[in-house]
C-alpha cells in the first residue's frame, strides 16, 4: 500500500497541467451579510478594551481601524485566525460570490461528518470562447473559518470543450485531481468528509462505475464549525473564475453529525444556512431550491456566469 504522500504525488504527477489550479475556497459573503458582524465583533472589542484598560478612551472609528490595521497586517503570516469573523444569520439566508447551496452550522469542534449524493450535471449548450468552471462538493468548514477539508467534481469548458473530472482539497492546501476516477455527466456521486480525532478523511464514490477514492490529511485550525452541500464557482489567483453554465445540480441523501447527532440538513432547525450565489453587482449567478420534505435533498440552479 502506498504512503498518503507518495499517493498525492502520483495524482499530481500522472496527469497533464492544466493552464493554472483552480481552487475551492471557503465562502466570500457580500458585504451586505458579513459588515454588520465584523463591526458587531469590532464593538465587542472595544468594550473588552475599554473593561480591561480604563486609562485608555477610545472612540468608536479609532477602535474599529485599530483592529481592522491589526488584523490585516496579521492576517497574512496566520493560517487561520483565532477569532473567526463568522456572518450574521438573516433567518438562515446568505448571499456570496462563490458558493450555492446549504450549510450546517455548529459551534467549533462540533462537526465530525458530512454526507451526500449528487448527480453530475452536463455543460448547457456551447462552451465559450473563454475558460468557466462549476464544482460540486460535500464537505466541513469554510463556512466561517478559514479551512474547507471537501471533495467533489467539476462540470468546466476548458479550451472550448465540455469537461469532467473528480478532485480533492484540503484548503488552504492546493487541489488535487482524481485521476482513478473517469467522470462522466450523468454520473451518479457520494462524497463525505468526516473527522476521527486527529484527522479528516474525504471519500468520493462513482457509484455509476463503482469507481472510488479516499485519502485522509490533518488539517491545522480547522474550526470543525460547520458542514457543507456546495456548488462553487472555484477561484484563481486572479479572484472568482467565470460559473460555467451547468444546468441544474441535483443534491440527495445530505446528511450531517453535529455534536455526535446525526441528521439530514433540514433536522438541524435554526442551524441550516441557504446560501444563493451572486455576482459582485448583486445579479444571481446560482439559485438553490427550497429543502425537499424529507429534509435530505434540494437543487441548484445557474442563472449567470458572474463573476
Amino acid at each position: 500500500m502506498t504512503s498518503a504522500s507518495s499517493r498525492l504525488f502520483q495524482i499530481e504527477t500522472c496527469l497533464p497541467p492544466p493552464p493554472f489550479f483552480a481552487i475551492r475556497t471557503p465562502i466570500r459573503l457580500t458585504c451586505d451579510e458579513s459588515c454588520p458582524q465584523i463591526l458587531s465583533r469590532l464593538f465587542t472589542a472595544q468594550r473588552f478594551l475599554k473593561m480591561k484598560l480604563q486609562t485608555i478612551s477610545f472612540s468608536s472609528a479609532t477602535t474599529a481601524t485599530f483592529i481592522v490595521l491589526s488584523f490585516l497586517m496579521a492576517a497574512s503570516a496566520l493560517p487561520a485566525p483565532q477569532l473567526s469573523l463568522a456572518p450574521r444569520v438573516h433567518d438562515g439566508s446568505f448571499q456570496s460570490t462563490n458558493w450555492s447551496g446549504y450549510a450546517v452550522t455548529g459551534p467549533s469542534g462540533s462537526v465530525s461528518d458530512a454526507k451526500g449524493s449528487w448527480t453530475v450535471p452536463a455543460i448547457q449548450g456551447t462552451c465559450p470562447g473563454t475558460n468557466q468552471y462549476s464544482s460540486f462538493w460535500v464537505g466541513i468548514d469554510g463556512f466561517s473559518s478559514g479551512t474547507v477539508e471537501q471533495t467533489g467534481t467539476d462540470s468546466d469548458c476548458q479550451n472550448g470543450a465540455p469537461t469532467y473530472y473528480a478532485w480533492y482539497e484540503f484548503y488552504p492546501h492546493p487541489s488535487f485531481l482524481i485521476n482513478g476516477l473517469t467522470i462522466r455527466p450523468g454520473d451518479q456521486m457520494t462524497a463525505e468528509a468526516s473527522f476521527n480525532g486527529r484527522s479528516f478523511t474525504v471519500t468520493i464514490t462513482d457509484t455509476s462505475t463503482s469507481q472510488s477514492f479516499s485519502t485522509s490529511a490533518r488539517v491545522h485550525s480547522a474550526q470543525r464549525s460547520s458542514a457543507e452541500w456546495i456548488a462553487e464557482a472555484p477561484s484563481s489567483s486572479g479572484g472568482i473564475l467565470p460559473l460555467a453554465d451547468f444546468g441544474t445540480v441535483s443534491y440527495s441523501l445530505c446528511t450531517a453529525t453535529v455534536s455526535g447527532t446525526p441528521g439530514t440538513i433540514g433536522s438541524f432547525g435554526s442551524s441550516v444556512q441557504v446560501i444563493t450565489m451572486v455576482s459582485n453587482s448583486g445579479a444571481v449567478k446560482a439559485q438553490p431550491s427550497s429543502l425537499s420534505s424529507s429534509g435530505n435533498s434540494f437543487s441548484v440552479t445557474w442563472k449567470s456566469s458572474g463573476p
